[in-house]
């Protein structure tokens, strides 16, 4: 239920000075506030109009999209990335193990040739590769 004693003014771009604007970019910028958290400590009533205005006045290079998994793996140091990177083959791994041992029991189960067709693909691709070398 809505308070009667607040009132909800719509707002305009226009009813925002630069002074204001400049204030929320920076504290958005400076991780005072998320831009939606800005949005509503302000009473920004716009869903996009913190963006709009980091886009515009902040110092943030907006042309490219950022790729959080690549920043925040951007700070690992060698021996970090290598275990990041063995957990990820071990996963790999296990994850092969398990549908090999699927497809057998498939091919058992059902009397299927899964794994013969798709070894027999998988070395066609290999001869076709080897004969445009």
């Amino acid at each position: 239920m809505r308070n009667p004693d607040k009132q909800r003014v719509k707002r305009t771009q226009r009813d925002y000075t630069l002074g204001f604007k400049l204030a929320v970019v920076a504290q958005v910028e400076k991780g005072d506030f998320t831009y939606k958290q800005a949005q509503k400590h302000f009473g920004i009533q716009g869903r996009s109009t913190v963006l709009v205005w980091l886009r515009k006045h902040g110092k943030l290079d907006w042309s490219e999209p950022l790729m959080h998994s690549l920043m925040s793996q951007s700070n690992e140091t060698p021996a970090q990335k290598i275990k990041r990177l063995e957990r990820a083959l071990a996963d790999a791994e296990l994850k092969i193990d398990v549908l090999e041992e699927v497809v057998t029991r498939v091919d058992n189960e059902c009397g299927s040739n899964y794994r013969k067709k798709y070894y027999d693909k998988l070395s066609g691709r290999e001869k076709l590769k080897n004969e445009e070398s």
